[in-house]
């Protein structure tokens, strides 16, 4: 039987407030689903949470609000925080990444984390 976890667009209000509704969504009230992509990406794969035979939907309802919510200027705050963050080696992607979001291009985080969802559990996701 195939499970079905909702997401609610109008509660994602940015990345860390998403990180929290997913975790509801599939393991209950301030359940955890991870806190970064490759936490994501883990738990899509089958890690901690997702059904055992991965028969599990995604229904992010009203996913316009978090389009917006998760759009270029949340986008721009996390790369700020990752840029903080990214050893040297990595500063100039992650700048250039900034730097294109900044004039108006490349991928927001709400494309990000669709990407990364249709990649790692393809057919599981369901915008409404």
């Amino acid at each position: 039987m195939t499970v079905t976890y909702v997401i609610d667009g109008a509660e994602v209000t940015g990345l860390e407030r998403f990180w929290q509704v997913i975790g509801a969504a599939v393991n209950g009230p301030g359940g955890y689903f991870g806190s970064n992509l490759d936490a994501l990406a883990d738990c899509l794969r089958g890690g901690y949470g997702t059904p055992d035979d991965g028969d599990f939907v995604i229904e992010w309802r009203r996913h316009e609000l978090s389009r917006r919510a998760l759009g270029q200027e949340e986008t721009v705050r996390t790369l700020q925080r990752r840029l903080e963050r990214a050893h040297p080696d990595n500063r100039a992607a992650i700048q250039g990444r900034l730097d294109a979001v900044r004039a108006g291009g490349g991928p927001t985080v709400f494309d990000e984390l669709v990407r990364l969802i249709e990649e790692e559990a393809p057919g599981v996701l369901r915008l409404r």
